[in-house]
Parts: C-alpha cells; structure tokens; sequence
C-alpha cells in the first residue's frame, strides 16, 4: 500500500508529462520470454520516477543509468506477472475495488470522488486499476511462493531461544538502507568479478560522500531502490542475519563494507537506532475493547462507517461503551461488551494494532477500517508480563519467518530471472 500511496502523490506530475512532453515512436526495448517491454513504458516511468526521486530530495543519476535500472524493474515485474497468469494467480474485481476504496479514504476522499480526482488530473481510470491490480498480484505471488513456504524448525527456535544475542538484541530496532547486486544462480567467474566491481564502484562512489538514496537507485537490484534502499525501522531480531551481525558494529550514518551472501553482494547504512535491551520473556499487552461494524449488500462501506461516526459521537457525550457494543457490534465479543482481553503484539491485524498501540488508556479511536470492517478501539490497560514458554516460541517462529522472507523473496526473484529468456534492444530505434 505505501507504494500506492507514493504514486497518488505523483499523479499531478504523471499526467503533466503525458500531456507536456512529445510523442516519440515506440519501439521495443526488450523482449521477456513471449511478451515485450517498449520505449514508451519505460519512457513513462522513468517521468515518474524522477519526479518521485526530486520529491524525496534524492540526488538524480545520470539518466541513462537510470534508464537501465528502470528497465530491469520492468523485465522483473513483466516475469512475476507472466508467472502468475501461467499459476492462475489473480486479483478480482471485487478485491480490487476494495484496495482502491481504502486508497481512496486513505486520502479522505469517497471512491467516486477518487476517480474523479484521477481523471481530472489527466490519468485513464482503467489504466491506473489496472497498475494497482499488477502490484496486489506482485504482491499475492510473494505471500504464496515465498512467504507462506518459508519453513521454520524446532531445532531454529531452539537455538534462538538460547541465544545469547536474543537477550542481548532485545526490544532495539534498526533503521537500515541497503544496496543490492543481485547474482545469478549459478554465476561464471566472469560474471562474479563483473558484479563485484560494480559493488566495489558503488561502494568507492559512497565512500566519497554520494548520496546513499541516489547510489541505490543507480545500482541496487532490489525492490526498494527507488525508495533509496530504505528497508524502514525493524527489530535487530527480524532483520536478515547478515545485516543485523554488520549493524551492530556500525555508527549512525555509517556504511558498510561489501557483505556477501548468496544473493548476491550487499552494502548497507545505519540511519537509526531505537530501542534499548529487553529479554523476549518480557512482553507488551494491551487490555483492548471494540465496536466493530461490517459492511455488506445490505450495508455499503459508507453506511457501516457513518453509523460507526454516530456511536463514537454518543460514546464522547458519555454513553456507555460496552452497552454500545452489546447492542452494536457485529464481532463474537458484542457479549462481553466488545472486550477483547489481553492482546500480545501481532495477535490483531497491522492496522488494527497500529491504531490501538496509538491510543491513550481510555481514550476512543477515530473509525479505523481492517479487512474485517470498521472499528471503534478503546484501550482500557496496558502491562509487561511474563511470556509463556508457548507464546515464547511464537514469537521466535514469527522473528525466523520474518528474518527469512527478505532472503527467501530474493533467491526467488534471482531463479524466475535466471530462467527467463530476455533479449534487450535498448539501441533500436
């Protein structure tokens, strides 16, 4: 979604570059297995893309190198979207529209006044749902080839559950930006040392005071280069162990030297360091309560939100909250007054649990919209408890899972590409 986000930010300058600048012939620029990439889809992106890179303040690279890279994200995203055609693998419409109604409210904007907005500003409706569509079903594939098969033993959790880097890491999260040179599988030494120069290019550029952001566009293989490699704010215990073992000698602001790993050749950046140390015993709950209200035929997005407004009006005049919710609520937990319990970290959905760990003790949320309809969430307690051996070993399998995927989606993207056939024309004209 935050992808989504960004583009909605970059709509204006979109359709600005389809209408200023002039048409050139298109042509083919390469070809990917049965299917073509052409000048005029990559020329539209490299538009919007320097303008996402002088939006986020990020020094541009010469434009032919980002030409390149743009090309190679186009080739990746044509194979998973021809993978997922071939394994059946699709976003309805029905799925569609909902992603689009909560980009939408996500914006404060009803869908039909979105839409709207989108054509206004020059851009195809069904175009642009369609480019949402292709990023559900990008990431679609990714939850079921990658995430859903990456496997955790009993044996790992053990190891982990004694470790003595667990105590040590504790509750510190790291902000990290990465660059990636992907390898192929099976890589002839001329292609390692073609590769490792590069790495050895990209580091020596950075050495010299480039901007991360920028070098990152113009070199790393990864999804997020655009995005200046920035992989965001996560706990030491989560991140690849190749990155988390460098960053823990690194000074804010510090770059690495070149990390290898089977993917490939990495460099990464410390941006931020949260957090301090806490054992994994020792474990956030939150003491919760809703009002949920599902949307359905009978009751439209719109309505289930504008009766939620109505019930958080009455609960700020004073009423009752679990009278509310035993009259209201269409969750299990109407009986008990909407009490949910004691809630663990990653017992709720992300946008719920984001929502409730931004609340004081009783104060009452705005609606807040999950894939299960719209809430009203008051928090009526908080404690650090003791973890069970049970709960301990969640939490170990979700921090291997978690610690895996980045990993896991990689190898994955490096196979599908060393299969493909690809023939680049990038000189016809």
């Amino acid at each position: 979604m935050k992808s989504f986000l960004l583009l909605l930010l970059l709509l204006p300058a979109v359709a600005q570059a389809q209408t200023a600048q002039p048409i050139e012939a298109d042509h083919i620029v390469a070809v990917v297995n049965d299917d073509a990439v052409t000048s005029n889809e990559l020329r539209q992106r490299l538009i919007v893309v320097e303008r996402q890179l002088r939006t986020q303040g990020t020094q541009l690279p010469p434009r032919n190198v980002l030409e390149k890279q743009l090309l190679e994200r186009l080739i990746m995203d044509r194979l998973q979207l021809q993978f997922a055609k071939e394994t059946s693998t699709r976003v309805d419409d029905v799925q569609l529209e909902g992603a689009l109604r909560r980009i939408a409210e996500s914006n404060r904007l009803t869908l039909p006044d979105f839409k709207a907005a989108i054509e206004k500003d020059g851009i195809i409706w069904a175009k642009f749902r369609e480019e949402i569509r292709d990023e559900m079903t990008i990431s679609r594939l990714r939850e079921r080839d990658v995430d859903e098969r990456i496997t955790v033993s009993e044996g790992e959790i053990d190891n982990y559950l004694a470790s003595p880097d667990r105590a040590k890491a504790g509750n510190e999260e790291l902000h990290l930006a990465h660059i990636l040179l992907r390898l192929p599988e099976q890589a002839s030494s001329d292609q390692l040392r073609r590769i490792r120069a590069r790495a050895d290019q990209a580091l020596a550029q950075l050495k010299r005071g480039d901007d991360f952001a920028k070098i990152a566009a113009s070199f790393s293989d990864a999804p997020d280069a655009l995005s200046g490699g920035s992989i965001g704010l996560r706990p030491v215990n989560r991140l690849p162990s190749l990155y988390a073992e460098a960053a823990e000698k690194m000074r804010l602001g510090e770059v690495s030297e070149i990390l290898r790993s089977p993917a490939g050749f990495h460099i990464i950046k410390l941006i931020e360091r949260r957090g301090g140390v806490a054992a994994v015993q020792s474990v956030r709950q939150t003491h919760a309560r809703h009002i949920l209200i599902k949307s359905s035929e009978l009751v439209p997005e719109a309505e289930a939100r504008r009766k939620l407004v109505a019930i958080k009006e009455r609960l700020d005049n004073g009423a009752d909250f679990q009278e509310l919710a035993r009259l209201n609520s269409n969750d299990l937990s109407a009986a008990k007054g909407g009490d949910l319990g004691w809630l663990y970290q990653g017992d709720t959905v992300p946008d719920f649990e984001k929502a409730m760990d931004g609340l004081k003790i009783n104060e009452v949320s705005q609606p807040v919209k999950t894939q299960f309809g719209w809430h009203l969430i008051q928090v009526i307690e908080r404690r650090v408890a003791d973890a069970s051996l049970e709960r301990q070993r969640l939490i170990a399998r979700q921090a291997l899972r978690e610690r895996k995927s980045d990993e896991a989606y990689q190898d994955w993207l490096r196979q599908m590409r060393d299969r493909a056939y690809v023939e680049y024309r990038m000189e016809e004209k």
